[in-house]
């Protein structure tokens, strides 16, 4: 069977895409365009609105594939899984929806659609997957859902509590992947930083990093979505000391001024998350700080946009992502007065991504002549003839920017070097081999 799989949205709907096909990877074959596919497989994101667009806007163009080819079409993820009554009625074209719930009967389901008896030996689990990531990198999913109830997130709504797996399966994943080859290890979860909490009773992601740098080989963790009042001095300790793990702390606060904080129902203030962030500068300073901030949340004005700006140039974050307001049905900020505009809401996030482009850029400047260690190839620009690199303070996806690179050899994906900075903008460098 000829299969044609696209996910979209975050690291963690694709490590769901890599499960599914782990089931079905007995019978399919896979290809890379969908005019060439038997079965069309969409794993959805429907976070916010944008991300809801855009899977409609991609189901509407798959069913004018399936018209043409009479290929399966089958939807999955968080679009049916939170509007699977709607959307059934909305795009009947489409020939199965499956809810997230559903996945451990997916084998039966794809057979029902393709009237076939298929045998399938593998079950829906971490450990069983076909990886879309290169050889040098994994995405290990410790934890799915969220015990957070954050006033503008439909996540719990979508994925429900908190499910950690547990530490033997997490070390059995990342032992098996720095023996196939892979250098880097995102952790990743909703909140990594409330991991454990629902088998151990405990908040257990030290425990965690704890067994996992004990794994012998070359390679190093990222952590991803630490939320700032469970970053304890205890985990900054064990980042700081530990070669196996990233200097690397994407800590995202959503917002720097306290009243917009409490109508989050975040946990954090605003003195908390300034200590926090100054202690990790202090105690690693060559640490790389990521964060998101939102514009537009319910009772904020000008003047906490100001401050927000002014938080953020104090912090100096290395990389920010900011996204506006999006109101989502059945979250405790359907009952806020949701009167900002959404003109206003636009201003806000240039006025904020302007004043951290002159941030990134001030500080990406201070790294010309440093020598960046073990940066590897993901790729090659064709129009530059350069190498392009992610390091340490790079996360994957192109969310924090690259590495441009003057080789002097021939160099492959995933292969380490030195290089020496020449020349920064706001989201790249440029460098040389050294």
């Amino acid at each position: 069977m000829k299969l044609f799989m696209q996910s979209l949205g975050c690291a963690k709907n694709q490590v769901d895409s890599e499960m599914l096909l782990g089931v079905l990877k007995e019978n399919i074959t896979l290809v890379a365009e969908p005019t060439e596919a038997e079965l069309i497989l969409l794993n959805t994101c429907a976070f916010i609105e944008p991300a809801r667009k855009e899977a409609i806007d991609t189901i509407f163009n798959l069913v004018d594939v399936k018209k043409e080819t009479k290929a399966k079409l089958v939807v999955c993820g968080c679009l049916p899984q939170r509007y699977k009554t709607e959307i059934v009625k909305l795009i009947p074209e489409v020939d199965r929806f499956i809810t997230i719930d559903e996945y451990p009967n997916l084998a039966n389901i794809i057979n029902q659609v393709l009237k076939s008896d298929y045998q399938y030996q593998k079950k829906y689990d971490p450990l069983n997957r076909i990886y879309s990531t290169p050889n040098y990198m994994r995405y290990v999913k410790i934890a799915e859902g969220c015990m957070n109830r954050c006033a503008f997130c439909a996540i719990p709504l979508i994925r429900g509590n908190l499910k950690s797996r547990t530490i033997e399966s997490i070390v059995t994943e990342v032992k098996t992947a720095v023996s196939e080859g892979a250098y880097e290890i995102n952790l990743v979860a909703q909140d990594t930083t409330k991991y454990g909490y629902d088998l151990y009773h405990k908040h257990a992601l030290t425990d965690l990093l704890k067994e996992l740098i004990q794994i012998e080989g070359d390679f190093k963790i990222r952590l991803l979505y630490l939320y700032p009042e469970l970053v304890s001095d205890e985990l900054i300790d064990l980042i700081k000391n530990s070669p196996k793990i990233m200097k690397y702390f994407d800590i995202p606060i959503q917002h720097s001024e306290d009243k917009l904080l409490k109508a989050m129902l975040r946990r954090s203030n605003k003195e908390m998350i300034v200590t926090l962030l100054h202690k990790i500068k202090r105690e690693i300073p060559n640490a790389t700080l990521r964060t998101t901030l939102m514009v537009g949340f319910p009772y904020e004005e000008e003047a906490d946009v100001d401050a927000m700006i002014e938080f953020i140039q104090d912090i100096r974050f290395d990389h920010m992502g900011a996204f506006t307001f999006s109101l989502e049905e059945n979250t405790p900020a359907c009952k806020y007065p949701n009167d900002i505009s959404e003109e206003t809401k636009q201003k806000r996030y240039e006025r904020l991504m302007k004043a951290q482009e002159e941030i990134a850029y001030e500080l990406k400047q201070a790294k010309i002549g440093s020598i960046i260690q073990s940066a590897f190839i993901i790729g090659y620009d064709e129009e530059s003839y350069m190498y392009v690199a992610r390091s340490e303070e790079f996360a994957p996806d192109e969310i924090d920017g690259c590495i441009y690179i003057a080789a002097k050899e021939e160099l492959s994906l995933g292969q380490r070097i030195d290089v020496r900075v020449l020349d920064a903008d706001a989201y790249t460098l440029t460098a040389e081999q050294i």
